[in-house]
């Protein structure tokens, strides 16, 4: 179990990668960009980063109109 950050709120995971973290949060939905300690990741590899202990994650959701 690790401890990690997203979207500035502290939280507890058994996930193993980032991709399964924002999945359950609901936030890979629609068009977003996630960036982890600092770094913009492809969403192609999102299922590939590991979460460590103390990991930040953010994830900005597009938001269309006019």
């Amino acid at each position: 179990m690790s401890y990690i950050n997203v979207n500035g709120r502290k939280l507890q995971t058994t996930h193993q990668t980032v991709q399964l973290v924002i999945n359950e949060l609901g936030l890979s939905e629609g068009r977003y960009a996630v960036e982890v300690n600092g770094e913009l990741i492809p969403k192609s590899e999102l299922d590939k980063i590991h979460i460590t202990e103390g990991m930040a994650i953010e994830v900005v959701q597009a938001v269309g109109g006019g």
